[in-house]
């Protein structure tokens, strides 16, 4: 899901069933696949209901004998303000002023071998204990499953679309829909305990969090007015035209833990190829001049991630231009299929459409192939996808205008996530692993998508691009079609870095991670004092380095001991640079540890010091004040300062955005 910073808020203000043999996707099923869904659902427009009928065929893989099934109900989030989901939002007026509640009842549900079980589902609140939340069931089996067993069930079950909220729902004749279908949970091993126990993880809907399934085979026939155009999850069938002036499309997909779909009755239906993508556009025809923006962006990603991080495997990609009015329904990723959004009369000179694109893109494989729980560790798909938007769109468009570029204003994608972390009024509110409902207000996008993705440019500054992309690309491969914790990338990093550092970094980098990733320290790095005065000493000896004394040929002519103070205010400790530049042009770099309050550089040489930045390429954006990284006894006209004051009249300006936008 695309996070809209404040600044993005400000501006938008301005049929037969597809066999698996006909359409395999793999050449071999994975061991993963756990869930089986074969789905009919017809929607009726009148009022916005849609009926289904489905059928599960799930798998124990586990070493249990489960003797109860969870399922989501997602779409009760919406049902009333009473649902946890609203209770967290506190927006309820949303829906209740435009009559736009929604919900889902599962009228049946039987087992193949004829069990009703109907009867027996029970609302349950694993998250809050909230009596009134109804969007987590369990099921008891009257037939406990033993490991390695299958169980079919037929589930029927209705369901009212909310007015569009949370990307999903209907407006006008518009429709988004997601979460729609009775889903099961996942059955695996509790986490964070020593004995490996086994339960159901199916949290309910919050207001925060999204979410978190098993892999599988979809099999999805959707019944519409023939007038309207659909696209899905998964590459689409052949439409058959029904006699009461309806149509059903069949959409199949494997190795997918989710399925969405939309319809709309005047989509520009447009597609286009990369290598063995049909990238298909849903569009709005009065914005279809902006079509090539989607294709252009996609193609970009699609060619980043394929370079940098590992193959995108299926054969299409659906991109869902929202209608106007329904602009909420943007900026969403399913499977195979995401929501973007363009805006009729921007330009690209703000590069909205080509960022949200690219963001929920960069979903297909850090939450998509790489199914970590959206739940419990937001930051592992939303800011390492964060991370990876940032390094494309700076590299597409260029670092400082890569979002806007007009007029002479110009903000970078990175710029931007930087200055929403370190803009926050407490930075170290919390860390950034807990689950995703437990984060303080206001804090979760700003600490999940920003600070983790400034926490891995940093980690990448520190390492080099080659070496992280190494990383990236070994926990990718390791981990995709699996369910990852943030413990395995972690692990991945102490694995590949010293393998191309050495003992550069210590044995592993958990030092880093102790104070970025589970802990709450802040970086502060200061140049404190810089000074310079011309001195006599001894002939033929003068320091060169701090710390270190260096002979040297007699010195003819004045001889200047000049002082550079370094200081790290914060309690966060990284390795950093500081380059010291002298009035003959030559330079010196340093490279302090960070682990002391303050160090200094003491130079006795036949020039001044006149310059001295700290970590001068900017390989550290943890450093949450660049204003006090340099200092200077030149005139305020040294590049430094200029890059400074530019980097603060941003700074300022954000926050003033924030402040208005939310």
């Amino acid at each position: 899901m695309t996070r809209l910073s404040g600044f993005a808020a400000l501006l938008l203000g301005l049929i037969p069933a597809v066999t698996t043999a006909q359409n395999r996707w793999f050449s071999e099923p994975l061991s993963s696949r756990i869930a089986n869904y074969s789905i009919d659902v017809s929607l009726d427009e009148a009022n916005h209901m849609i009926h289904g009928s489905e059928t599960l065929v799930w798998r124990n893989t586990s070493d249990d004998i489960i003797r109860e099934l969870r399922f989501h109900l997602y779409l009760n989030a919406f049902r009333n303000t009473e649902s946890t989901f609203f209770r967290e939002r506190r927006r309820p007026a949303e829906l209740r002023e435009n009559n736009g509640w929604g919900w889902i009842d599962v009228s049946s549900m039987t087992t193949g071998r004829g069990e009703d079980l109907t009867d027996s589902i029970q609302f349950v609140q694993p998250d809050d204990a909230n009596p009134h939340d109804r969007t987590v069931i369990r099921v008891p089996l009257r037939f406990p499953l033993a490991p390695g067993q299958s169980i079919t069930l037929h589930i029927d079950f209705r369901a009212k679309l909310p007015r569009i909220v949370a990307r999903t729902g209907y407006y006008q004749n518009f429709y988004m829909v997601g979460q729609w279908f009775p889903k099961i949970g996942v059955y695996e091993p509790s986490r964070g305990t020593a004995n490996g126990r086994w339960g159901w993880n199916c949290h309910q809907f919050h207001a925060t969090t999204e979410f978190y399934s098993d892999f599988g085979v979809y099999d999805v026939r959707i019944t519409v007015p023939q007038p309207f155009r659909v696209g899905a999850t998964g590459t689409p069938g052949p439409e058959r035209l029904n006699q009461d002036g309806t149509k059903t499309v069949a959409f199949h997909a494997e190795d997918v833990h989710d399925f969405a779909w939309t319809a709309f009755p005047r989509y520009a239906d447009l597609s286009e190829k990369w290598k063995h993508v049909t990238i298909r556009v849903l569009m709005q025809p009065q914005r279809a001049g902006q079509a090539q923006r989607y294709f252009q962006s996609a193609k970009a990603a699609l060619e980043y991630f394929d370079s940098h991080v590992g193959h995108y495997p299926y054969p299409i990609l659906t991109i869902v231009d929202p209608a106007f009015g329904a602009l909420s329904a943007g900026g969403m990723e399913y499977p195979t299929l995401i929501t973007a959004g363009s805006l009729w009369g921007v330009g690209p000179a703000l590069r909205y459409a080509e960022l949200v694109t690219i963001h929920e893109f960069g979903h297909q494989y850090w939450y998509g192939m790489s199914a970590s729980n959206e739940f419990e560790e937001p930051w592992l798909d939303e800011g390492v996808n964060q991370y990876y938007e940032v390094r494309i769109m700076d590299a597409l468009y260029g670092s400082s205008q890569s979002i806007l570029d007009v007029a002479g204003i110009r903000i970078g994608d990175g710029e931007l996530t930087r200055a929403s972390y370190v803009g926050m009024p407490n930075p170290r509110i919390a860390a950034l692993t807990l689950p995703g409902w437990n984060f303080p207000s206001g804090s979760y996008g700003r600490l999940v998508y920003d600070k983790t993705a400034v926490v891995l440019a940093t980690l990448e500054g520190m390492v080099g691009q080659a070496c992280m992309d190494s990383a990236m690309r070994t926990f990718f491969r390791r981990w995709k079609f699996k369910h990852p914790t943030g413990k395995d990338l972690v692990d991945v990093f102490n694995e590949i870095i010293p393998s191309v550092h050495g003992s550069t970094f210590g044995e592993s980098l958990d030092w880093f991670f102790r104070q970025t990733l589970y802990g709450t320290a802040v970086c502060d790095f200061e140049l404190s004092f810089i000074s310079s005065h011309q001195i006599t000493a001894p002939e033929g000896v003068f320091d060169t380095l701090s710390e270190q004394a260096h002979s040297s040929p007699t010195v003819n002519g004045p001889l200047y001991e000049s002082t550079v103070t370094v200081s790290n205010l914060g309690d966060c400790r990284l390795p950093v640079s500081v380059l010291v530049r002298f009035s003959n042009g030559e330079e010196v770099r340093e490279s302090w540890d960070g682990m002391a309050s303050t160090t200094r550089f003491i130079y006795r040489m036949p020039s001044r010091v006149t310059l001295a930045i700290i970590d001068p390429e900017n390989r550290i954006p943890l450093d949450i004040n660049r204003i006090n990284n340099s200092k200077t006894l030149d005139p305020p006209r040294a590049p430094a300062w200029n890059s400074s004051m530019q980097i603060l009249f941003w700074v300022q300006t954000l926050l003033q955005f924030f402040a208005i936008a939310g």
